[in-house]
């Protein structure tokens, strides 16, 4: 390797070091004022048109210098699933959540959101003292908590957790997949994209779509057309 070579990698190491300095801010704060098992905890699959809404908890006892840790829409879908398996080895406990279609349509996606959530704290082994979380409040968590607009982005136990339930959710829509090939969840996982816009409405929706969601209902948008 020519020395220039090795300059820049040493260089891209040390910026990636400092990024991942930074991603710790709100977790140091935390760690700084006393509490010793800080929680991130984000979900994945608000936007899909099938499959549960997922979410994850890590808890953590000192920083998570994983190169390459970030909100997940950030990282590859390889890059993710090797992180995740560094994620559960170095933290004190993760657990993930779900909440099915049903209850997404029973109570709205926000509150299927946070009900998973809220799953994904009962199932944990150990529970953190402070929480941190994307943009929401748990009403039901009894310790101290810190909702962060963009979480995910920011806070590097947000992100881990962000990674754990993409990859969990991702495999549920490739097992989807296997059951109903036609709608190419595996490729999509389960998001309103053309293909999956087509095989709606070529075959109808199956029992795992959001039947309430518009584009469900509706995926040429005809209702669009009759309203406007």
């Amino acid at each position: 390797m020519s020395s220039d070579a090795a300059r820049r990698r040493r260089l891209a190491r040390e910026r990636e070091r400092r990024r991942l300095v930074r991603l710790h801010a709100y977790e140091r704060d935390a760690l700084g004022r006393g509490f010793r098992l800080i929680g991130g905890i984000d979900e994945v699959g608000r936007g899909p048109l099938a499959g549960p809404v997922v979410a994850a908890c890590v808890v953590a006892d000192g920083p998570l210098m994983l190169p390459g840790l970030d909100d997940s829409k950030k990282v590859s879908a390889e890059r993710r699933e090797s992180l995740a398996l560094d994620i559960r080895a170095r933290v004190v406990a993760w657990a993930v959540g779900e909440a099915s279609v049903a209850e997404i349509e029973r109570h709205n996606i926000y509150w299927a959101s946070i009900l998973a959530m809220e799953r994904a704290l009962a199932a944990l082994a150990a529970q953190p003292t402070f929480l941190l979380t994307d943009a929401v409040r748990i009403r039901s968590f009894g310790g101290e908590q810190l909702p962060v607009i963009k979480g995910d982005a920011k806070c590097a136990t947000v992100a881990a957790a962000s990674i754990l339930a993409k990859v969990h959710r991702d495999r549920l829509l490739v097992e989807l997949d296997r059951l109903h090939p036609q709608y190419g969840f595996a490729e999509h996982k389960g998001y309103a994209t053309a293909r999956h816009i087509a095989a709606l409405a070529e075959h109808g929706p199956c029992e795992h779509h959001r039947s309430q969601f518009l584009r469900v209902r509706d995926p040429l948008g005809l209702f669009d057309c009759l309203e406007s």
